[in-house]
């Protein structure tokens, strides 16, 4: 018998969309801090990216795990998994050519 969740895709998708605008924020303060001073500031670029590859892959698992059966939803959901994996990698070269010079 499978165990029922208290969560219905509704609220996921709640706590989705307060993710998204939560994050976001934080992104957009830290492209300003890192354009605005790129010397000083360099160290936030890994993190930038960093949380846009959390949240695609956070959203492709979001629309893997809410809609099983929807073919286009899961494509989408595929398709912003192979993003976030991209933008991760992104970021793990970024982080490595910031900080790898730094030391």
């Amino acid at each position: 018998m499978a165990l029922k969740s208290n969560y219905s895709p509704r609220k996921y998708g709640t706590i989705l969309d307060w993710t998204h605008i939560i994050v976001g924020v934080i992104i957009v303060i830290m492209a300003i801090l890192a354009f605005t001073n790129p010397g000083e500031n360099m160290i936030l670029f890994p993190l930038i990216f960093f949380l846009a590859a959390f949240l695609n892959l956070m959203t492709g698992w979001f629309y893997l795990k809410m809609y099983p059966r929807m073919k286009k939803k899961r494509a989408s959901g595929a398709g912003y998994l192979a993003a976030g994996a991209v933008i991760l990698v992104l970021c793990i070269i970024s982080a490595v050519s910031i900080w790898g010079n730094a030391v």
